[in-house]
């Protein structure tokens, strides 16, 4: 059970870690907010914006600042699994040739999985296993990743020429997925000044595995009100278009609604989100905070949706300030 001091030494812990990341990361607060709740939950990021915007660069300084092993992937076309995952190579002993397993990359505990929808089918789905059981098989053998384990992955919403993309079943696997705007006039101008000019600090580490793993196992006693988790729950399955409540949007405007990993994605990181306000309990601004990140890519427009031009972010908007209040 935590206690004040409990509370306040994970917020101090917290904010040290992102004003680490602010020395080399300029803007884009909501970003890291949402990569740091997830961090620490202990869930994967899908980080979907244009080139240029700083999505590789975040991940390394977030490696940095948590002095965690940190591998980064260039999906291609050509990538096939066992460049991932690893495989056996024959090597020479002094007893003879032996087979010995070599350690891909997703052997780390934060794996960028960059330009993730530019692979193939195949190659996605050797992520799998390691996304959710943060383990590895190779050739009949399953072996355990690291922990802390992250996959953040990154995506080009604009180019899809040659790419694949990611299938409902592997979307789920992701805890968030994180929308990186461009940033302003201000922040473009802090961005030249940081990468051009005088570079005014440089991130250090704030934190460690140890550290956080005792902050998601803190976050995870966090109480939450039976009227807040019902507010959550309510708000997944209004998402879904075939359920006897759903609302007139849903069943006009969804193909399908998120499952039961959204609902645990948002009460997970509402916990974390309390804890970062310095609150004792969940409240209701922690779900609203988190609802749509977890939300956005469980989610299916149907035909007359796109032919009306709503947008996933309205719709959640909308069923978010009807249920969670």
């Amino acid at each position: 059970m935590y206690t004040k001091d409990t509370i306040s030494a994970f917020a101090e812990r917290y904010g040290k870690i992102r004003s680490e990341i602010a020395k080399e990361m300029i803007g884009q607060e909501a970003v890291v907010e949402h990569l740091l709740l997830a961090v620490i939950a202990g869930g994967n990021v899908l980080l979907e914006g244009v080139p240029g915007l700083g999505k590789t660069h975040l991940v390394r300084v977030l490696s940095k600042v948590l002095d965690l092993p940190f591998s980064r992937i260039q999906f291609t076309p050509d990538l096939m699994p066992a460049d991932i995952t690893g495989t056996n190579i024959l090597v020479r002993t002094e007893d003879g040739n032996a087979f010995r397993f070599q350690a891909g990359p997703l052997f780390s505990s934060i794996v960028l999985a960059d330009e993730i929808n530019r692979a193939t089918p195949k190659t996605q789905a050797a992520l799998l296993e390691a996304m959710q059981e943060h383990s590895v098989t190779v050739a009949g053998e399953t072996m355990k990743l690291p922990e802390p384990y992250f996959v953040l992955a990154t995506q080009n919403p604009v180019e899809q020429e040659g790419t694949y993309p990611l299938p409902e079943a592997q979307l789920d696997r992701f805890l968030f997925k994180v929308l990186v705007p461009f940033p302003t006039l201000e922040e473009l101008g802090g961005i030249m000044n940081l990468t051009i000019g005088e570079h005014s600090g440089e991130a250090r580490q704030a934190a460690g595995a140890r550290e956080i793993l005792d902050m998601r196992e803190t976050a995870r006693s966090v109480p939450i009100a039976a009227s807040v988790q019902e507010s959550a729950l309510r708000l997944v399955l209004a998402t879904h278009p075939e359920t006897t409540d759903a609302p007139e949007t849903t069943r006009k405007y969804l193909r399908f609604g998120a499952s039961p990993r959204a609902a645990q994605a948002i009460l997970s990181t509402a916990r974390v989100r309390a804890l970062e306000q310095g609150r004792y309990n969940v409240a209701y601004e922690d779900i609203r905070f988190v609802a749509p990140a977890c939300l956005r890519h469980r989610l299916a427009l149907n035909f007359a949706a796109v032919t009306e031009g709503k947008d996933i972010e309205s719709i959640l908007r909308e069923l978010v300030d009807t249920y969670v209040k």
